[in-house]
């Protein structure tokens, strides 16, 4: 059995709002499955495909108080990319943002609804990842949460030290995962969280099962009767595992 990171799922107030924001900073296509999510994927993407990690945002009463531990960072090839698209994405709607990040030759910035994210300069190593570079998760110990995701997933563990680990899909292409140490602990139910899905003629309970063994937990963050399965890694950050495709 395996499986793999399908898409992203990020909570918003506004799910349309922001689903418009992050579709034109990307340039993908907006759908919707119905009322309050807005699914965002490339044009003429045919899912799931490890290419591209899709994006769904689902509406949320809540408001983000805290910095989330899981955001995405954007790819440019050129130092003149790299200013075009942060012009581009604040003239979308975000906004600067101070993290403590210091001199760093990467842009913070947050979307319309204080969602953090970054736009890299230019880095070889995401040269054809596509616009998303990376889907990073603060971590405590990034060598252990990366030794629990690559036994999760059918994903190539690349690098792994003690302050950043990263994976990529087997076939060597999309973006990366990528366990970044923070000395933060998480304290509240992340708002943007992981969605693997196993392969098709995959067992969907046995999967679930196979994960607890690897150190997974169920987790109730209100889902009710569904058919995909809430659960959070060793380090309490929850993702859901989908039904078969």
């Amino acid at each position: 059995m395996a499986t793999r990171l399908v898409q992203i799922a990020m909570n918003a107030r506004d799910d349309s709002a922001v689903g418009r924001f992050w579709a034109n900073v990307l340039g993908w296509e907006l759908s919707s499955e119905g009322p309050g999510v807005t699914n965002l994927e490339p044009k003429d993407f045919v899912y799931p495909d490890p290419v591209a990690i899709c994006i769904d945002i689902l509406a949320v009463p809540e408001p983000k108080t805290v910095r989330n531990r899981v955001h995405i960072d954007l790819a440019t090839t050129s130092a003149a990319h790299q200013a075009e698209l942060v012009g581009r994405v604040k003239d979308l709607g975000a906004t600067d943002l101070d993290i403590g990040q210091g001199d760093v030759p990467w842009t913070v910035l947050a979307d319309p609804e204080g969602n953090e994210f970054c736009v890299l300069e230019p880095r070889e190593i995401y040269r054809d990842t596509g616009p998303i570079a990376a889907v990073v998760v603060d971590s405590t110990d990034p060598r252990t949460l990366a030794r629990f995701w690559d036994e999760a997933m059918d994903w190539t563990l690349h690098e792994v030290g003690d302050d950043l680990a990263r994976l990529r899909s087997a076939k060597g292409v999309g973006p990366y995962l990528e366990f970044v140490r923070t000395p933060d602990l998480k304290t509240v139910k992340n708002r943007t969280h992981l969605d693997l899905r196993p392969y098709p003629g995959d067992d969907h309970r046995a999967e679930a099962a196979r994960l607890r063994a690897l150190g997974a937990s169920d987790v109730d963050v209100g889902q009710g009767d569904v058919p995909w399965t809430c659960l959070a890694d060793v380090e309490g950050n929850e993702f859901c595992v989908l039904t078969p495709r």
